[in-house]
């Protein structure tokens, strides 16, 4: 089996990889097996240390890292090199905090001490992880990172969009002094990922599309596997009157293109209380069409081509079905005419949810924006999905802020800002958005099982 790696700019094949069949799957996994045996002995210390290494070497390597990423995802090279340099302070997060969350604790003991209760936490074993094509060190670092630290072998599956990066995520980790048999690359698509499923692993973290992760979950149905999955989102933003309009129109355009809106977190839907509407779409049109469409190689370039091929149907399909009932476009709606995946940042007004723009993941430069009437409207909106993974308010009033954002359904909620994830604080969502989480001291807890101590000092 070969893997054909293409860069979305151009469509030109860069590499062809040996992909993983299922016995090859099966092999890694029993190398996994023993690699965790191995890898869960070794002292935390240790652990800690190679990680250390791996951080070293990916910032010493950044540049080099970063243009491959651009090569085979698309991401304009300023923002891959942010990647990097964010995936620093994500290493330093979690190895800080690993010693004390993965401390065994005392919780009780009796006055005459003949008997105390203690918490240990210890690794799951062989964690299966499938990650994402559109932030790999980001969202790769959120379940590998804390796995290894917790003393689990890692079955790492990147997205076939992003395999060049996944292998070198691997190298690094070599280098570092982990075990090749606790950090196990797998190469392939969706075949590959289904034989990686298949296997008898102890649990199971994906990041991806809804409709993947609902067939992971069939697939591990009846199996007693620790299974998380982070979905996808409809990410929607209420803009209320109070604001800097240019400010406010500048950074939810931003939360809305950056990546070219390849986020599960990029901003999917806009709300804006109707006395500044108007106002608020003429900025923010005027932003996105200085955006820089060209070369993602270039330092200039703002909106690079889309990973994906196939993600230009459905935002064609999206814009059109749209436009026919009833939407005005304003910016974009169409495929560029050139080599490569590209389509152009859109924006449409007098759209409504009976629209697929607004109820259906975009992923990519599309963009629709409704008035709300008053912040309960708003509220009923952003509320109108099946999805709760980031909702964000603008406003000038902190309070109004909360009052809104509590009523909203999701997992990060954002004032003033959007697009937005930090290590220190866990990464959950609601509904078709996933189940379990990553980040903050809880992610790393997520990567063991604790175990309950009763001692009793006689007989």
């Amino acid at each position: 089996m070969t893997l054909e790696v293409a860069n979305p700019a151009t469509g030109a094949v860069v590499a062809r990889l040996p992909a993983d069949d299922a016995a090859s799957v099966a092999a890694k996994s029993q190398r996994a097996r023993q690699g965790a045996r191995r890898w869960s002995a070794t002292p935390l210390t240790e652990r800690i240390e190679a990680l250390r290494r791996f951080r070293s070497l990916a910032q010493s390597q950044s540049e080099a890292l970063a243009r491959i990423l651009t090569t085979e995802v698309g991401k304009p090279l300023a923002q891959s090199r942010n990647e990097l340099k964010g995936l620093l302070a994500r290493l330093d997060f979690f190895i800080a905090e690993a010693p004390s969350v993965l401390a065994e604790e005392a919780v009780h003991s009796e006055p005459d001490g003949a008997l105390e209760e203690r918490i240990s936490r210890e690794p799951l074993g062989v964690v299966a992880n499938i990650s994402a094509w559109n932030y790999p060190w980001f969202v790769g670092s959120n379940v590998f990172v804390p796995a290894l630290l917790a003393g689990n072998a890692v079955l790492y599956k990147p997205s076939e969009h992003a395999s060049l990066t996944g292998l070198e995520i691997a190298r690094l980790f070599a280098e570092s002094g982990v075990p090749e048999d606790a950090f196990v690359p797998v190469i392939g698509a969706g075949e590959t990922g289904g034989a990686l499923v298949a296997q008898p692993v102890d649990g199971i973290f994906f990041t991806g599309s809804v409709a993947t992760g609902r067939r992971i979950a069939q697939a591990a149905a009846g199996r007693m596997v620790k299974l998380q999955l982070e979905l996808g989102g409809k990410d929607p933003v209420y803009v209320c009157e109070d604001v800097d309009i240019a400010r406010a129109a500048a950074s939810v355009a931003d939360g809305a293109f950056y990546t070219t809106g390849q986020s599960c977190c990029s901003v999917e839907r806009i709300y804006v209380h109707a006395s500044i509407f108007e106002r608020f779409v003429e900025a923010f049109v005027a932003e996105v069409r200085g955006y820089r469409i060209g070369d993602p190689m270039d330092e200039s370039t703002y909106i690079g081509p889309l990973a994906r091929a196939a993600q230009i149907e459905v935002l064609q399909r999206q814009v059109d079905d749209a436009l026919a009932k009833g939407a005005r476009l304003l910016a974009g709606g169409r495929r560029l005419a050139r080599p490569g995946n590209w389509f152009e940042p859109t924006v449409l007004v007098d759209v409504d949810h009976s629209m697929a723009v607004m109820r259906e993941e975009s992923f990519g430069p599309v963009i629709g924006l409704m008035p709300a009437a008053d912040d309960g409207q708003a509220i009923e909106l952003m509320n109108d999905t099946p999805y709760g993974l980031t909702a964000g308010v603008f406003t000038a009033e902190r309070e109004r802020a909360r009052r809104i954002l509590a009523r909203v359904n999701a997992g990060s909620v954002y004032w003033n800002c959007c697009d937005r994830v930090s290590p220190r604080l866990p990464w959950s969502g609601v509904g078709d958005s996933g189940i379990g989480l990553t980040l903050s001291r809880a992610g790393i807890e997520a990567f063991t099982r604790p175990k309950a101590w009763h001692l009793r000092d006689r007989c």
